[in-house]
């Protein structure tokens, strides 16, 4: 067999062959292919020369020779995936497009490939055309500064079919050409070569594709996708030697193409707050169409229950108000009044004692209804026998016990007469025990108005009188004192007349009684009145109800604890009931009747004491029976609440400064008081009392009034704030009497009321500095002077009038001018020292320390004394 036919490449032009790189760098440059199907796709080139030359003949059986192949040339075009840069340039006067590849087309001839391109031949456009039967292969145009892009080599015909063949078209990715179906334009890019649209711009990124659709497979791209990172080709690479384009280049477009562009979202916060806004007016409160009643510390639940709304709404309004509660939470009334009006309700509010007594008022039947005895407060001016009165009915001896025989605090009674029941109140006459009359007169039926026949209508008479009034309480006149030899019953009738209360017998419609304590005189007939009036009122009450009543008075007790005198007003009370009782809560451990004596039970109009209270309640509260133990301590931790606000709103409207500035010019003193009383009703009234002796000098501050024993915590207190402590019927702990001694304060221990308003008012004295007076002595003019050795000068005086003293304190006049203020230094009569001299006399004077005396001047004596300063002028 012959040797297969050797390639020969034609010889190219001169000055090619001169930069011609050897085969070997030319291949390092060129992108390697890897891959079996890369070599298969690669077929030896034909070789198209002009002039073939015939192989050599050999010797048969000689081995064939390898014939040398002539160096590659380097490519004159573009590589596939080789990257662009630079405009295009045309190509040097020397240089030519390279030769198209001839390949033979005879069968089983060798396909031959030429590397350079031949001469170029003036013949025209026939001198280089191919023979017949060869096909020809079309070349990309190479670019200026690249070698002659090398022939592009066709597929094997058995691969052309299979290659032809659709790929699986993957999402977004354009579908394979199909036979038949004409090729894409020619702007598109073509899988396998580089994108190239036109000369590059300086500042130009080389990026992908900018139409819509899928990115096309190629160098660099990815099928189907995006390039791939970090190839020359990805988004925002930039060719070599070429500076970045601006940033406003650069930046993505707001938009996609086709869509609506965006609108900067700075711009429209902007123009938001800028365009005005329309907002519509709430809405009112629906009309009110209905009226409920609410207590003080009514609870969520409790007001949705009576609006008819679920809790829930109830929750909602509050929280539009910021104010997150639960269904149990308490509110306030105002709160509560608020609510219900956005509900269409208006509220009523009243204390939990009247809706509970509204309540059973409400359920209850008037055959439930029975009698009840009478409460009468016996009333008057201090003195006048009230004590005295009510001991000759009770055949007891209270007065007796009472300190400096006065009435100083509430207490009442019961006595029974004709088998009927008839309470007694008995209320102090003095002045300073008002708020205990007005408490009198506020739970009572009847007032019985003692006025003793030798005093007549006083003070607290008419006080008295305007108290019942008030109540709306009919008024008995009880003319005590009638077995004095200086009664005048007839003129204590036309006093009260002139007050608007007419006897009887007089034509008008009050009863007046004219009894003796001491003799007992018309006391029965007084007491028949009494049952009279009562009767013609139908006092009534419901004794199955809860018991519920008015505290009298309160103290604290040493071996029971708080103790509160209670009238039951209504409803049976009995032990082991729950009670409120203001602030205040507890459980009736044990009860004592008006003779000290233990009861089970205690029914309407029946006064006893109560004990079992866990803190001490103010005197005048109410006390109700409560069957529901969490809504009272509810209502009690209102109560307690709303207490301290007003406590912190009283101190609040001090004006500190003007105060503050009064203190620094030393024109108001303060006397701190800590007191403690026996009773609450006693420790009210002194407050009262004291706190109104101040003035614009003295102002007097009880720091703390509490009821019973004086502590240590008391003592400690009163050191602390320079203090005194006052015990009105009371003694101090054995503790508190040795710390008294340690921090030297002074206790002061009282039984009755004059004597503490007395001592207060001393106290109040000694607090303001002395006043310092003058006091006149005498006056003596001076007839001449003359000066003596070792003495000084020497007035010769005559005394005018009074006296002159030796020691006095003197001024010297002039003129009726002052001239010197000093003192009588040595005082003679002729040779003798004297210690005075009186009117009309003659004598020598010598002033301590001066001597510019002169005929005719004037010496006036006076002394300096201090006098104790008026506080209540």
């Amino acid at each position: 067999t012959a040797a297969p036919a050797h390639i020969e490449k034609p010889h190219a032009p001169e000055a090619v062959h001169e930069a011609e790189p050897p085969r070997e760098a030319v291949e390092e440059k060129l992108p390697s292919r890897t891959g079996v199907q890369s070599q298969r796709l690669r077929p030896p080139l034909a070789t198209s020369s002009p002039t073939p030359q015939a192989p050599a003949a050999s010797a048969p059986g000689a081995p064939a020779r390898p014939v040398p192949q002539p160096p590659r040339p380097i490519p004159a075009g573009p590589r596939p995936g080789q990257i662009l840069s630079g405009p295009r340039q045309p190509l040097p006067g020397g240089m030519r497009a390279p030769e198209p590849v001839r390949v033979a087309s005879g069968p089983g001839a060798p396909a031959a490939r030429s590397a350079a391109p031949p001469a170029q031949s003036p013949a025209g456009p026939t001198a280089g055309a191919p023979p017949a039967g060869v096909r020809t292969v079309p070349t990309r145009p190479g670019l200026a500064g690249q070698p002659a892009a090398r022939p592009i080599v066709p597929p094997r015909p058995d691969l052309a079919a299979k290659l032809s063949q659709p790929r699986p078209a993957s999402p977004g990715a354009p579908s394979a050409p199909r036979p038949g179906v004409p090729m894409r334009p020619q702007s598109s890019p073509v899988p396998g070569q580089p994108i190239y649209r036109g000369p590059i711009r300086p500042g130009q990124p080389l990026v992908g594709r900018q139409g819509p659709g899928p990115r096309p497979a190629g160098p660099g791209m990815r099928p189907g996708g995006g390039p791939r990172p970090m190839h020359p080709t990805s988004r925002g690479m930039v060719a070599p030697g070429l500076a970045p384009p601006p940033v406003e280049q650069q930046r993505r477009p707001s938009y996609r193409p086709g869509g609506r562009p965006q609108r900067d979202r700075t711009q429209e916060h902007e123009e938001k707050i800028l365009r005005p806004v329309r907002r519509e007016a709430p809405a009112g409160p629906p009309p009110v169409n209905r009226e409920i009643t609410i207590s003080e510390g009514i609870t969520v639940k409790e007001l949705s229950e009576k609006l008819d709304v679920k809790a829930s709404l109830v929750i909602k309004k509050l929280v539009d108000r910021n104010i997150f509660a639960t269904i149990n939470q308490t509110l306030d009334s105002k709160l509560a009044t608020e609510l219900a009006r956005e509900f269409g309700a208006s509220t009523a509010t009243v204390s939990f004692e009247v809706e509970a007594m509204h309540e059973v008022e409400t359920a209850q039947e008037e055959k439930d209804q029975v009698k009840r005895a009478p409460v009468v407060t016996i009333m008057g001016h201090v003195d006048h026998g009230k004590t005295s009165l009510l001991d000759a009915i009770r055949l007891a001896h209270v007065a007796e016990k009472e300190a400096g025989g006065i009435t100083q605090h509430i207490g009442a009674y019961q006595v029974e007469k004709n088998g009927r029941k008839i309470v007694f109140i008995d209320t102090p006459g003095h002045e300073a025990f008002t708020r205990m009359r007005a408490r009198g007169a506020k739970v009572t039926d009847i007032v019985v108005l003692v006025v003793a026949a030798d005093d007549g209508v006083m003070p607290q008479t008419v006080e008295a009188i305007d108290h019942a009034r008030a109540a709306k309480v009919p008024i008995i006149v009880a003319i005590n004192k009638i077995d004095k030899p200086d009664a005048q019953p007839e003129r204590i009738k036309q006093q009260l007349a002139d007050r608007g209360l007419l006897a009887e017998d007089w034509g008008g419609d009050v009863v007046m009684v004219q009894v003796s304590a001491k003799t007992k005189k018309n006391l029965e007939a007084l007491l028949e009145m009494i049952l009279l009036v009562a009767d013609l009122q139908d006092l009534k009450a419901n004794p199955g109800r809860p018991g519920m009543g008015t505290v009298l008075e309160a103290k604290l007790d040493r071996g029971r604890g708080p103790v509160a005198t209670v009238l039951v007003s209504n409803g049976t009370l009995r032990v082991g009931d729950y009670f409120i009782c203001g602030a205040v809560f507890g459980k009736v451990r044990a009860m004592l009747d008006d003779r000290g004596e233990q009861v089970r039970e205690a029914e309407p109009s029946t006064p006893v004491e109560v004990l079992g209270l866990e803190e001490m309640p103010e005197a005048g509260d109410s006390f109700q029976v409560v069957t529901d133990t969490v809504k009272a301590k509810q209502i009690v931790l209102y109560r307690e609440a709303k207490a301290r606000e007003q406590s912190l709103a009283k101190s609040s409207r001090i004006t500190l400064e003007q105060l503050h500035k009064q203190m620094e010019a030393g024109e108001v003193k303060d006397l701190n008081i800590i007191l403690k009383t026996d009773v609450g009703g006693s420790a009210e009234v002194l407050t009262d009392t004291l706190q109104k002796l101040s003035n614009d000098k003295v102002r007097i501050r009880v720091l703390r009034a509490g009821v019973g024993a004086i502590t240590e915590s008391d003592v400690l207190l009163a050191s602390t704030s320079n203090g005194i402590v006052i015990g009105f019927n009371v003694r101090p702990e054995r503790n508190a009497e040795a710390v008294a001694e340690e921090e030297k304060v002074d206790i002061r221990l009282h039984t009755i009321i004059y004597n503490l308003t007395d001592e207060i008012k001393l106290a109040m004295t000694g607090l303001l500095a002395p006043v310092f007076k003058e006091v006149y002595q005498g006056k003596a003019e001076v007839r001449d002077t003359f000066r003596i050795s070792k003495v000084g000068m020497v007035a010769g005086c005559f005394v005018q009038d009074g006296q002159l003293k030796r020691g006095s304190e003197i001024r010297l006049l002039r003129d009726n001018v002052v001239v010197h203020t000093g003192k009588v230094g040595s005082l003679r009569r002729f040779k003798d020292d004297v210690s005075e001299v009186r009117s009309g006399m003659e004598c020598g004077v010598t002033i301590e320390n001066y001597g510019d005396l002169k005929p005719g001047d004037i010496i006036e004596a006076f002394v300096t004394e201090k006098v104790a300063p008026e506080v209540f002028a």
